[in-house]
C-alpha cells in the first residue's frame, strides 16, 4: 500500500512540475522525473524554480506538492546543472528516497512527522535520511573576496579562438579596443561595472565563462538606443553597469578560485562581430581603489601593438604626508626579443600644465603574454591630489628600450565601480526641532565632478546653505558648501572643485551632508551609504516617501515623526520590475512591513484605484524585484499614476507615502506594442461628450465611467459641467447622457418666463408677480429657499421630472418644491378613462405615459340572407349588422393590425404610408390570423403577352417573366450598347 501511494505521489509530482514549467525538452520527456527550467527566455540564470521558489544549483529540498498533499519527505528534489550548448542551465531531479531507509529492527514500527523512514518506539538513535541541511550565505573566505577585476584586450581573448568557440566568436579587433571591468558580491549578488574604449560602441551583452568553455551566464545589456531612456546613470558617467543575482554556491568558488572570464559582444545575436574576454582575478588593492585608468595603445603603428591594453587600480592618502599607489595591469608592451628583466617606464603628468607628477621604473622579470602587474607608489603634494581629483592627469606606461612603439596611455578618472551616494535627511537630532525630512544622493560624472541632488519636505524655515562635514574628525569640519539656492524644495547642481578630502570620507562611508537655515540652524542632516548602480537605481532619481497621517489611537504620531524612505524603480531589459527601498526612523514596533504600488489611470476625483502587494519585510533596507507582471500592467507603469506606500499592520493609514515623479520606462518589447496605451488617456481625455458620441467604457474592470474630467461610480447620476442642461448617469461602464426634459407648464402665455441660465421655462406668480423658478445647471443661484433632492438643489415653487437611473428622465412623474413648505411632492400624470379593454388598449410610443384605445375600422361585409328570407339577430351586432365593440370582435375571430381591427372572414387591400393602397395585395382575417398574398398571372395569359400576340391590355398586378430566348437576346442586346458606348468614348477622347 505504501509503494502504491509513493507511486502516486511522484505521479501527481511529475504532473504538476510539467505543467509549472514552460519548457518540456525531449529528455525532460524520456525521464519523468527530470525536469529542465531553462525557461523560454535566451539569458535566464542557471537556477530552479520549483513551483514559485527559486533554487540554487546543487540543493536539496523536499517536493512540497501543495494542499491535499502536502511536503512529501519522501521525495527529495535537486537543482542540477545541466549542459546544453556551452550553456549551463538547471533542471529539477526529483527521487523516491522510500527505497534507502534502513530497515527497522523492532516488529511494531511507527512513522513520526516529517520524517520518511519508520522507526521503532523510543529509539530516537534509529537512522533516518537526514535533511539538506542550510549552508551559510556568505562564508568568510567569501567576505574576504568581495573585489575582483579584469582586463579584457585581444591578447586576453585567446581563449576565444579555440575551435569549438570559433564559430561562436569573432575576435577580429582591428581599432584595438580595450575594456576593464571590476566586480563586487553583495548578499549573493555579483555587481559589475566596465570602462570600454570611447571608440567603440555600447556592447548588446555580457558573458561569464568557464575556464572549459561553457558559458555560466548572459545578459543582454541597454539597447544602444535607448541609453538615455533606461540607463540614465551609465549615459551620464560612460559606464556600462548590471548585476548578476543570485549566483550560485558553485560559480561563487569559481570565482574565488579564479576559474571564470568575463566576455563582452558586439553586433548581431546570431554571429558576433567582436568579442573581448578577459580572465576574472583576485587583486588587493581594489579594497582601496579611489581612481581608474583605461590604457590604450598610444602607438601610431597598430601592428606593433595589437591586442595590446593596461587597466590601472589608483588609491590615495591625504594626511600629513600624502601618497599615491598605483597597480598597473598590462599586456603587449614587450618585443619579441624581451624575455627576462624588461623595464618598464611608469609616468604620471599633467598634460595641460606640462607638469610630471610621478616618474617610476619597474622590471618585469618574466613578461607574460596576458597580464602582467606593476606596482608603484609615491609621495605627492596636496596640489598634485587636487588635480588628480579634478581628472587632470594622465597615465603613461611605455617601454624603455622602444617607448616610441610600445606605450599605453590613459587618463585617471574616478573608478571604474559604478556606485551612487545616497543618505536619507532627517531632523532628528537637528538643532531646529520639526518633522521635516529630505534625502540626497550623488555620484561622480565622466568628467570627475560630483553630481548631487537634494529634496526637502516639510521644514519649518527656508534651507538656505548644503554643507558637507567629515564626521571621522572629532569636530566635524565642514568640507565644502554644495550650494546656497533652492528651487521651493529641491537643490541640484555639480561640484567641480572636488578634493581628496571629501573623496576619502566619501567613499569610506564618513562623509555628512547637512541642510541648514539663514540663522545657521541645522534643519536635516544624514550620512552617506555607497549603493551599487543596477536595476532600480539604474534611473533618473529617487522618490522621496513622505510620512502619512495615523488616525488610530494605538500609535501617537510622535513616534512616526522622524519616519522617511528613498524608493527606486525600474524595468529591466527582461520585464521584470525593480524596486530598492531604504527606510529611517520607524520604530521597530511597526514591523513587519509592507510595500504597496497602487496605479490610477487619471489623477482625477474618485478615480478606480489598483493596489499591488510589493512585498512583505522587515528591517529598514529592502531590494527585490516582481516578475509575474503581465504586459497590460507593465504599460500603465509608464502611462498611469503611480503611489509608492509603506504599510504595517499596526495603523489603519500608510506610514509613508509619495507619488512617483517619473514613472519607470518600459522596453516595447515589454508591452507587445510600440507604445503604451492607457485607456482613459485614449478615449476620454480630452473629451467633450456631444450627440454624436452619447456613451463612453471605462477602463476595464474599474467599475467606473470617465466623464468631464473626473470618475463616477456604476449607477451614479450627475449634472454634466460640459453641456449645459444635461443630465448623465453610469450604467455598466458606460455614460449616457440626456438633455432635461421640462415638465408642461400650466398657465398663460403671457406668464411664462424663461430666466437667463434656467434651462426650463417658468410661470409667473400673479399674486406677487415672482416667477416660480426651475432648476438652474450655472450653479450661480443666489436663491436660499428651496428643496434638496439627493445632490441636487431645487428653488421653492419649481418642478422638474425626476432623472432615474439607468431608464433617464421620468416623464410621467413631475416633482415640485413647494412654495411654502419647501417639501418635494411627486404625483404621476393622470390618465384618462378608457372606453375599451385593458387587454386592447396600447400605448403609442415606449415612454408614453397613458395607454389609449386603437382607432376601429371596419369595413363592411355582406352577409347571405337565410334561405327564408329572414335576417337572423345578434346581440352582439350593432344596428348596421357589424359586431359592436373592439373587444367582441376580435372575441369572434377578429384580427389586430397596429391600430385596424378587421373581422373574422374580412378582406381588405393593405395601405403603406409610402405607396398608399396596395391593390396587387390582397389580406384576409381568419379566425384570429392575418395572411396576405400577391394576385398571381394565369399562364396561358403570360405565353400569350411573351409572344406578343396579345392586343389586349394586361392587368398591371400581372408581372410576367420573358421567355429564355428572349431573355438571351435582351443580354446580346445591352452588350452591344455597353460596346457602342466605350466606342464612343474613346472616339471622344481621341479628338
Amino acid at each position: 500500500m505504501a509503494k502504491f501511494i509513493a507511486t502516486i505521489c511522484l505521479l501527481w509530482l511529475t504532473i504538476l512540475t510539467l505543467v509549472g514549467f514552460a519548457a518540456r525538452p525531449a529528455m525532460a520527456r524520456r525521464h519523468p522525473l527530470l525536469i529542465e527550467d531553462e525557461g523560454a527566455r535566451r539569458n535566464r540564470p542557471a537556477e530552479c524554480q520549483f513551483g514559485k521558489t527559486i533554487r540554487e544549483l546543487h540543493t536539496t529540498w523536499f517536493a512540497d506538492l501543495g494542499p491535499p498533499f502536502g511536503v512529501m519527505y519522501c521525495i527529495m528534489c535537486e537543482c542540477v546543472p545541466f549542459q546544453k550548448k556551452r550553456r549551463v542551465v538547471g533542471r529539477v531531479q526529483c527521487r523516491n528516497i522510500k527505497n534507502e531507509c534502513p530497515k527497522p529492527s523492532c516488529d511494531d514500527p511507527i512513522l513520526l512527522p516529517g520524517r520518511c523512514c519508520k522507526i521503532c518506539p523510543g529509539d530516537a538513535q534509529s537512522p533516518d535520511v537526514v535533511k539538506d541541511l542550510p549552508q551559510a550565505t556568505m562564508p568568510e573566505e567569501e567576505e574576504r573576496s568581495k573585489h575582483f577585476a579584469a582586463l579584457l584586450t585581444g591578447r586576453t581573448s585567446a581563449t576565444l579562438k579555440r575551435d569549438d568557440a570559433g564559430t561562436m566568436y569573432s575576435t577580429l579587433n582591428p581599432q584595438n579596443i580595450v575594456a576593464t571591468g571590476r566586480f563586487s558580491f553583495h548578499k549573493k549578488n555579483l555587481y559589475y561595472s566596465f570602462y570600454v574604449s570611447e571608440r567603440a560602441a555600447r556592447p548588446r551583452s555580457i558573458q561569464f565563462v568557464h575556464a572549459n568553455g561553457n558559458i555560466l551566464e548572459e545578459h543582454t545589456l541597454a539597447i544602444a538606443t535607448d541609453e538615455g531612456r533606461f540607463s540614465v546613470y551609465q549615459n551620464t558617467t560612460g559606464k556600462v553597469c548590471g548585476v548578476w543575482r543570485r549566483v550560485p554556491r558553485e560559480y561563487r568558488r569559481l570565482l574565488r578560485d579564479e576559474l571564470m572570464s568575463v566576455v563582452l559582444l558586439w553586433g548581431g545575436r546570431q554571429q558576433a562581430e567582436l568579442a573581448l574576454a578577459g580572465p576574472i582575478a583576485k587583486y588587493p588593492a581594489l579594497a582601496h581603489e579611489l581612481f581608474s585608468s583605461l590604457l590604450e595603445p598610444g602607438s601610431s603603428e597598430a601592428g606593433a601593438m595589437a591586442g595590446a591594453g593596461g587597466t590601472a587600480i589608483v588609491s590615495t592618502s591625504s594626511g600629513v604626508t600624502s601618497s599615491i599607489h598605483l597597480t598597473v595591469v598590462l599586456n603587449g608592451l614587450f618585443a619579441p626579443e624581451d624575455i627576462a628583466d624588461v623595464p618598464l617606464a611608469v609616468r604620471l603628468e599633467s598634460l595641460e600644465k606640462r607638469q610630471l607628477i610621478l616618474e617610476d621604473v619597474q622590471r618585469v622579470k618574466k613578461p607574460s603574454h596576458d597580464i602582467n602587474i606593476l606596482e608603484v607608489s609615491s609621495p605627492v603634494s596636496v596640489a598634485d591630489l587636487r588635480l588628480l581629483t579634478r581628472g587632470k592627469l594622465t597615465l603613461t606606461v611605455e617601454s624603455r628600450r622602444n617607448p616610441d612603439l610600445l606605450r599605453l596611455q590613459g587618463p585617471v578618472r574616478g573608478r571604474v565601480a559604478c556606485e551612487v551616494f545616497q543618505t536619507l535627511l532627517s531632523s532628528h537630532g537637528a538643532e531646529a526641532r520639526s518633522d521635516g525630512s529630505g534625502l540626497a544622493w550623488m555620484y561622480q560624472a565622466r568628467d570627475g565632478s560630483l553630481v548631487y541632488q537634494v529634496q526637502t519636505h516639510n521644514l519649518p524655515l527656508p534651507p538656505t546653505a548644503i554643507t558637507l562635514l567629515d564626521d571621522s574628525a572629532k569636530r566635524k569640519p565642514e568640507l565644502e558648501t554644495l550650494t546656497r539656492v533652492f528651487a521651493g524644495e529641491q537643490a541640484t547642481g555639480a561640484l567641480d572643485r572636488m578634493g581628496p578630502r571629501i573623496l576619502e570620507p566619501l567613499y569610506s562611508g564618513d562623509l555628512v551632508i547637512q541642510v541648514a537655515s539663514d540663522q545657521n540652524l541645522t534643519l536635516l542632516h544624514g550620512k552617506f551609504v555607497t549603493r551599487q548602480v543596477a536595476d532600480a537605481r539604474d534611473t533618473g532619481a529617487p522618490v522621496l516617501l513622505r510620512r502619512g497621517t495615523p488616525s488610530g489611537e494605538q500609535q501617537p504620531p510622535a513616534m512616526l515623526a522622524h519616519a522617511v524612505g528613498m524608493a527606486w524603480m525600474a524595468v529591466d531589459n527582461e520585464c521584470a520590475l525593480h524596486y530598492d527601498l531604504s527606510l529611517a526612523g520607524i520604530p521597530a514596533a511597526f514591523h513587519p512591513l509592507q510595500l504597496i504600488l497602487e496605479e490610477l489611470p487619471l489623477e482625477a476625483p474618485n478615480a478606480p484605484r489598483s493596489r499591488r502587494l510589493l512585498e512583505d519585510f522587515g528591517g529598514n533596507q529592502l531590494e527585490g524585484f516582481a516578475l509575474t507582471l503581465a504586459p497590460a500592467e507593465l504599460a500603465k507603469l509608464e502611462t498611469s499614476v503611480l503611489y509608492l506606500e509603506v504599510r504595517s499592520n499596526a495603523t489603519a493609514d500608510p506610514i509613508l507615502r509619495s507619488r512617483l515623479r517619473n514613472n519607470p520606462r518600459v522596453p516595447n518589447h515589454c508591452t507587445g506594442s510600440g507604445h503604451n496605451d492607457n485607456e482613459v488617456q485614449q478615449q476620454y481625455h480630452p473629451y467633450t461628450p456631444n450627440d454624436h458620441h452619447p456613451a463612453a467604457i471605462a477602463p476595464p474592470g474599474s467599475g467606473k465611467c470617465y466623464h468631464s474630467g473626473r470618475f463616477y461610480d456604476d449607477g451614479e447620476t450627475w449634472r454634466s459641467t460640459v453641456e449645459a442642461c444635461t443630465m448623465c448617469s453610469c450604467d455598466h461602464h458606460q455614460y449616457r447622457c440626456e438633455k432635461i426634459k421640462c415638465p408642461p407648464l400650466r398657465c398663460r402665455k403671457e406668464d411664462v418666463v424663461h430666466s437667463k441660465g434656467d434651462c426650463c421655462p417658468t410661470c409667473r406668480s400673479p399674486s406677487n408677480n415672482i416667477p416660480t423658478m426651475a432648476p438652474s445647471t450655472s450653479g450661480s443661484s443666489t436663491a436660499a429657499r428651496g428643496c434638496n433632492l439627493g445632490e441636487e438643489f431645487h428653488e421653492a415653487g419649481s418642478s422638474w421630472h425626476p432623472y432615474l437611473h439607468p431608464s433617464g428622465y421620468e416623464v410621467c412623474t413631475t416633482c415640485t418644491c413647494e412654495l411654502f413648505t419647501l417639501q418635494v411632492k411627486c404625483t404621476r400624470a393622470q390618465c384618462p378613462p378608457l372606453t375599451c379593454s385593458d387587454k386592447v388598449a396600447y400605448r403609442p410610443d415606449r415612454k408614453a405615459c397613458c395607454k389609449v384605445c386603437p382607432i376601429v375600422s371596419v369595413k363592411e361585409v355582406t352577409k347571405k340572407a337565410p334561405a327564408d328570407g329572414r335576417i337572423q339577430h345578434d346581440e352582439t351586432r350593432g344596428p348596421n349588422g357589424t359586431l359592436g365593440s373592439p373587444q367582441a370582435i376580435l372575441d369572434a375571430g377578429g384580427c389586430r393590425h397596429e391600430m385596424n381591427i378587421y373581422e373574422n372572414g374580412q378582406e381588405y387591400h393593405p395601405i403603406l404610408a409610402t405607396h398608399g393602397e396596395e391593390k396587387c395585395i390582397k389580406c384576409r382575417c381568419k379566425d384570429g390570423q392575418l395572411n396576405c398574398n400577391r394576385k398571381r398571372c394565369n399562364r396561358a395569359m403570360c405565353s400569350r403577352q411573351n409572344g406578343r400576340r396579345q392586343q389586349q391590355p394586361v392587368d398591371e398586378c400581372c408581372q410576367c417573366r420573358p421567355a429564355r430566348h428572349h431573355r438571351k437576346r435582351q443580354q446580346q442586346q445591352q452588350q452591344q450598347h455597353q460596346q457602342q458606348q466605350q466606342q464612343q468614348q474613346q472616339t471622344s477622347i481621341k479628338s
